[in-house]
């Protein structure tokens, strides 16, 4: 593969010292049917993500003039068709995060070819079309490059740390400790003792303290961060207030010019656009 490094500095149209990227993973019922953990008999198109959360998502971005990129899997544009097209509306944009949240590096290249056109086919029926995608579990196979490319992605956001282009492809990680559910949720365990915390969840303080963390170090070290949150982790109140204020201390930061945040396909195109260093 050919690999474009990045140098650390000036980000986006007014050459600002950092780029942040506000990402919202899993919408519906799709990770439940993926996992066999939704019951036969409860009909779908009513999960709670979509009909409570998503609707108090969407007016808190609007309050807080923030624009944020939605990874959301394929079966949703059958499920979920005027969510997508709400979230569109809202000003944000929709990424692909696998038909039914297939855990992504298990795959095969056959496999994976066929879910990006069947969730790329069902999403331009809505007259949405993606070109950015997060894997489930975060991690690619080595067909993935190859085939986001040939079916016109522009990006990818895998697990990683540094944001670079191969081969013609933006690559905008994002890291587990800036991920609602890594502090939250109890099968996120072994993952939390690796990276040096607990392996019971996080506190909604101990998240925040985190993400703060990784707020002040993006604009120190003038590179880029994505932040990710669930719209099935916030109906918490507990979290969702954190979530709001780590919004808030983001908005402050746009506000005092420190930081570019837009959705992941601006960064990846202004990337695109910049010359070979």
């Amino acid at each position: 593969m050919n690999s474009q490094s990045l140098a650390p500095g000036r980000w986006g149209p007014d050459h600002l010292p950092a780029a942040v990227s506000l990402t919202f993973d899993n919408l519906g019922e799709a990770y439940d049917l993926e996992m066999g953990t939704w019951p036969e008999d409860r009909p779908l198109g009513h999960h709670f993500s979509v009909t409570r959360v998503l609707p108090t998502i969407l007016r808190m971005l609007a309050e807080l003039n923030l624009s944020a990129t939605f990874f959301v899997e394929g079966l949703n544009a059958e499920i979920y068709p005027q969510a997508l097209q709400g979230i569109v509306a809202a000003g944000h944009e929709i990424g692909y995060h696998a038909w039914r949240h297939e855990v992504w590096q298990t795959l095969n290249a056959t496999e994976e070819a066929d879910n990006l056109e069947r969730g790329i086919q069902a999403l331009h029926k809505l007259a949405i079309s993606p070109v950015g995608f997060r894997p489930p579990r975060g991690v690619l196979t080595t067909s993935s490059i190859r085939l986001l490319k040939s079916k016109g992605f522009l990006y990818s956001s895998p697990l990683g740390s540094d944001a670079y282009i191969t081969d013609g492809l933006a690559i905008l990680p994002f890291a587990w400790q800036n991920v609602d559910a890594y502090a939250y949720l109890p099968e996120f365990a072994s993952i939390r003792e690796s990276l040096g915390d607990t392996a019971a969840p996080l506190s909604p303080p101990q998240f925040r303290a985190n993400v703060r963390s990784a707020l002040r170090k993006v604009a120190q070290n003038r590179s880029y961060l994505s932040l990710l949150f669930h719209p099935f982790v916030e109906e918490e109140q507990e979290y969702y207030d954190i979530m709001y204020i780590i919004l808030a201390e983001l908005r402050t930061l746009i506000s005092d010019g420190l930081v570019w945040s837009v959705p992941c396909r601006d960064v990846a195109q202004w990337l695109l656009n910049q010359p070979a260093q």
